[in-house]
């Protein structure tokens, strides 16, 4: 017989708990209120849903946001411009690399000598930023079936991201949060057979991506999970501001490195992934997890051609040297000025307000792409069961990184 009760109901406790969006004296008579997270298994990090329930249904969903903090702009606006790359790195902190490319590319454009960084560097930093996105699309399938109940297709996946991770820290010296990617140029060139490598990892990729599709994609009990469920609409994705994968899921051909061709995407050669509803409706969870695979295939592609690259018309010599192009001092002219670039999970655009008289910037604003596709959910999850909530969210990749900068 137990001595003690664990736990006693108080009507005061919900509203002595974290602010919520609904009241008590709001819900209908079968109505609940259900918080999930904040923690890992519920939200992919410190995330709190709040989740008015009918039974099983999914009244309405509010995030609420907070809980991780990084203060990213703050230090971006007392620190000089080249000192807050390894802060960029922690937004999203599964696609450094990316993340990177785009605040470095925003600066040397504001410089005015995104023209003169030698095409070695410039195939370099492509070759680094798709390795790095084949290795968070791992993260975002693999963590997605753990979610809905797979486990060896986590266990794969990290195993294939491993090799990439290991490459990535032999050309850095880092694992995940590189500070590689430099304005004007890299830290440093590449290690020598890096490439003879990278090229034997693309094929052993190759067949894993192959087996991936398989084992996840044309699986029965995954399409029965994921086809029809959380259904984005392409004006409905459009509105909120989506982009990535979640928007290119939903149908629409967007991708910043054909639309804005930066860097040397436009010299090479490469397609864009959409959802077609080939197994539910255009826009659903099979649909964006679909995208994600679609786009490693598309990244090897881009990889081979940089090696070729690489190997080739701008091969190593003694002579270069990766920091020719680093300015000694960063001090762009008085300005204001928004940069953008095709993260791994969508738009990350980075807004800087200049005074032409220090290397700090007076005003630095991220847009990131995780926040705006997560302010989705409750689009797509309303009239979903609670079960579906928790695909909803693992279909959008959100990091809380980049939400909660």
């Amino acid at each position: 017989m137990l001595k003690s009760v664990q736990y006693k109901y108080r009507p005061e406790y919900l509203t002595i708990s974290e602010p919520n969006k609904y009241k008590a004296e709001n819900l209908q008579s079968e109505e609940m209120i259900l918080n999930l997270g904040p923690q890992h298994p519920s939200t992919h990090g410190v995330l709190r849903l709040e989740v008015v329930t009918d039974g099983e249904i999914v009244v309405d969903v509010i995030p609420h946001l907070g809980y991780l903090h990084r203060c990213f702009e703050k230090h971006a606006q007392s620190l000089p411009f080249n000192q807050t790359i390894p802060y960029v790195d922690r937004m999203d902190y599964l696609g450094a690399m990316n993340s990177e490319h785009a605040w470095v590319m925003g600066i040397e454009k504001m410089l005015g000598i995104d023209k003169e960084i030698p095409k070695r560097v410039e195939y370099i930093r492509v070759l680094v930023a798709e390795l790095n996105r084949i290795a968070s699309h791992f993260i975002a399938i693999g963590t997605y079936a753990l979610d809905i109940g797979a486990y060896t297709p986590f266990l794969w996946l990290f195993r294939d991201r491993e090799h990439i991770m290991r490459l990535l820290e032999w050309t850095t010296g880092a694992r995940m949060l590189y500070n590689y990617i430099w304005v004007g140029g890299l830290f440093y060139d590449l290690p020598v057979g890096f490439e003879e490598r990278c090229q034997s990892l693309i094929e052993y990729l190759k067949p894993k991506l192959v087996e991936l599709q398989q084992l996840v994609i044309e699986n029965h009990i995954f399409i029965n999970r994921t086809a029809n469920v959380a259904v984005l609409p392409l004006p409905v994705a459009i509105n909120y501001g989506c982009t990535g994968p979640v928007l290119r899921g939903s149908g629409l051909r967007w991708d910043l490195r054909k639309v804005d061709g930066y860097s040397v995407y436009p010299e090479i050669d490469f397609d864009i992934p959409i959802g077609k509803g080939e197994a539910g409706k255009v826009g659903d969870c099979w649909d964006r997890n679909n995208v994600r695979v679609l786009e490693c295939f598309e990244s090897i592609r881009i990889i081979e051609q940089c090696l070729e690259k690489l190997n080739k018309e701008h091969k190593r010599t003694k002579e270069f040297d990766p920091q020719a192009v680093v300015p000694k001092k960063i001090r762009p002219p008085k300005m204001d000025f928004y940069t953008r670039a095709e993260s791994t999970k969508g738009e990350l655009g980075f807004f800087f307000r200049t005074d032409g008289r220090s290397d700090v910037p007076v005003r630095v604003k991220a847009r990131a792409c995780s926040f705006n596709n997560l302010s989705v959910l409750p689009e797509i999850a309303r009239g979903g069961m609670i079960a579906d909530l928790i695909a909803a969210i693992g279909s959008i990749d959100i990091v809380m990184g980049e939400v909660d900068r």
